[in-house]
């Protein structure tokens, strides 16, 4: 059997108590990880220029060159690495100088379990994208393209006298960008929440309306969607198409499953399954308008053709963002096989059930049959839900019928 190949991690920080606590605390992990442990952000660059690597984790508040420097260095010059803060984030302006720097945030002391975690998962995301070069760009993405309009109203409300959390809250909920920003953000130990958030109008009332209105003006987290005269057409769609596959999928899942959070997730999903999309049109414009005109002109789904032009396609781009930003699982899982959901270990109804179904619900009677996503009946044999779906499909066209179905 061929030797499994060993993960390589980076720990930085410039105190050495600190550094042999990592190690050892991580000394269970050598056989799955070769660890390396580094005082200070200049020598950590050095090693990275003679040694690949697949994850940094690294302290903020350091001697000589602190975190900030390093992650920018590490980001401009090793796209490809995982970058991952373990501080204990005292200075607020260096918290909102990492934002875009930093795909995961961990709070010092961690656990080992949770730091593991954060680490292996990370790691196993590599798959979805292998070898392909497009994990050296969505690797350096810190934020989606967001609506102009909604990007726009935003900054104005922000910076209004009578603006207010909820009506922040409401914009964002309506944009794919904005909404997975601020999951990532409240879902990281800069807010220390107890539970995982999956709604963006709970991450907003977390993250609280000054913390947000500086990251907003601060920080830049969200960023115009750059192409959007030559993908007009695309963006339109996939804003009507996003909201209305959350709307449905939620109240499928409500239907099957009396679990309030797989409900959250699944509304989350829904919004969020296409935004890989986003990031293909967004820095590749050219092929990605090719990958349109091949979808029309061969009848082929836009999945089919971007991994045709791309070797990937938008759900793989996307789960592999979202992952590294350490979105929860159901989120990232939805994501990245809601066009093959069989190839997915699974024997319930769940988040990937919901979103998978409410896609391919959304597009008939509406997109061109052999261009739209359709529904996998061996997936649904094998889950014993192939009777469930004549009543859904009946539920969905009486809902579209009274325009009843939004996010």
């Amino acid at each position: 059997m061929p030797e499994v190949k060993k993960r390589k991690i980076l720990f930085v920080d410039d105190e050495s108590k600190i550094l042999q606590g990592l190690q050892r605390m991580l000394h269970f992990m050598r056989n799955e990880w070769e660890m390396r442990f580094v005082a200070g952000g200049a020598a950590a660059l050095d090693l990275l220029e003679k040694e690949p690597f697949d994850v940094v984790v690294t302290d903020m508040r350091m001697a000589g060159m602190d975190g900030v420097a390093f992650l920018s260095e590490v980001k401009k010059r090793f796209a490809r690495v995982i970058r991952i803060v373990l501080s204990g984030f005292s200075n607020n302006q260096m918290v909102l100088k990492s934002v875009p720097l930093a795909h995961q945030f961990l709070a010092k002391p961690c656990d080992p379990q949770t730091l593991v975690l954060a680490i292996s998962r990370s790691c196993a995301l590599y798959d979805l994208l292998g070898e392909h070069s497009l994990k050296k760009l969505v690797t350096q993405v810190s934020t989606l393209p967001s609506l102009p309009a909604l990007y726009v109203e935003l900054e104005e409300v922000i910076q209004s006298e009578d603006s207010s959390i909820e009506r922040v809250a409401e914009i964002i909920s309506q944009d794919v960008g904005m909404t997975a920003k601020v999951l990532q953000l409240a879902n990281s130990a800069f807010f220390g929440l107890p539970r995982k958030v999956n709604s963006p109008q709970e991450a907003v009332l977390f993250i609280g309306f000054k913390a947000l209105e500086a990251m907003i003006l601060s920080a830049h987290i969200f960023a115009q969607f750059q192409n959007t005269s030559r993908f007009q057409t695309m963006i339109t769609d996939l804003w009507h198409h996003s909201q209305a596959t959350a709307g449905i999928a939620k109240a499928l899942s409500r239907q099957e499953v009396m679990d309030a959070n797989i409900n959250g997730y699944a509304s989350m999903a829904g919004l969020l399954h296409d935004c890989g999309k986003l990031v293909l049109a967004d820095n590749f414009p050219e092929k990605y308008d090719a990958a349109l005109s091949l979808s029309e002109e061969s009848g082929v789904p836009l999945w089919q053709a971007e991994e045709s032009l791309f070797g990937a396609h938008h759900g793989s781009v996307g789960a592999y963002l979202l992952g590294i930003w350490g979105l929860p699982n159901p989120l990232v899982e939805a994501l990245a096989f809601h066009h093959q959901p069989d190839s997915f270990p699974q024997d319930s109804f769940n988040v990937l059930t919901a979103v998978h179904v409410a896609d391919a619900l959304e597009q008939e009677d509406r997109v061109l049959e052999d261009q739209r996503s359709k529904i996998n009946g061996n997936y649904l044999s094998r889950l014993g839900l192939q009777n469930r779906l004549p009543e859904w499909r009946d539920w969905v066209k009486g809902f579209k019928e009274k325009g009843a179905i939004h996010g």
